[in-house]
């Protein structure tokens, strides 16, 4: 088997040993046979790659610090205005400070594009049709994930996920780089990175 060969077949190994670890995980049979469900959340953790390499719970992944991944959406309406949203004083990280108009982790098994339309609906409560346009490595200011922003076109009356979002707020692209730029520490440093990122190389006209 050839150095070509040997890395495929060692990526399908690692898959195949994530999927045990994430059988493990969500079920424990107990002596009668009735799975048990683990509560929490898994996500699948990923090497400088982003090849998924194991699964472990949400708490283990931020606990350790390991790579993993997320989304981010950025809501357009017609009027060009983009949503922005105050993450709630209760979020494990960066509490009280405005970030992208939805965004969360990608669920152990899911593609990015899956986990973009789920946490639109669950954030903001409508369905658009999302457009991949960007990514990120895994680094500090996204927290260690690996993260892809979708942008999504939506007139539709929103309906906001309280134990997530704050407050909301539809601002003008070329508003929101000026609070960046006089209050950047009002903003979650993923949003920040990401931003400036699609400001540059999507090249958004100011408004």
């Amino acid at each position: 088997m050839g150095p070509k060969g040997r890395s495929t077949y060692d990526q399908i190994a690692k898959s195949v040993k994530a999927v045990a670890s994430a059988a493990k995980l969500y079920l424990s049979a107990s002596a009668e046979g009735t799975a048990i469900v683990s509560p929490e959340e898994l996500f699948d953790v990923v090497d400088e790659s982003d090849c998924v390499v194991e699964v472990r719970t949400r708490s283990e992944v931020h606990r350790l610090k390991l790579l993993h991944r997320a989304v981010h959406i950025f809501v357009f309406r017609s009027d060009q205005s983009m949503l922005i949203h105050l993450r709630t004083d209760t979020k494990e990280e960066f509490p009280s400070v405005w970030t992208s108009s939805a965004s969360g982790h990608v669920s152990s098994g899911e593609s990015y594009s899956t986990s973009a339309d789920r946490e639109l609906q669950e954030e903001l409560g409508i369905r658009a049709s999302l457009k991949r346009v960007l990514r990120v490595d895994a680094c500090a200011d996204t927290s260690n994930e690996f993260t892809e922003l979708f942008v999504a076109h939506s007139d539709d009356r929103i309906s906001v996920d309280p134990e997530e979002i704050a407050d909301v707020d539809w601002v003008a692209p070329g508003e929101i780089e000026r609070r960046l730029s006089q209050r950047p520490d009002d903003f979650s440093p993923a949003f920040r990175l990401l931003f400036k990122k699609f400001r540059t190389e999507c090249q958004l006209a100011d408004g």
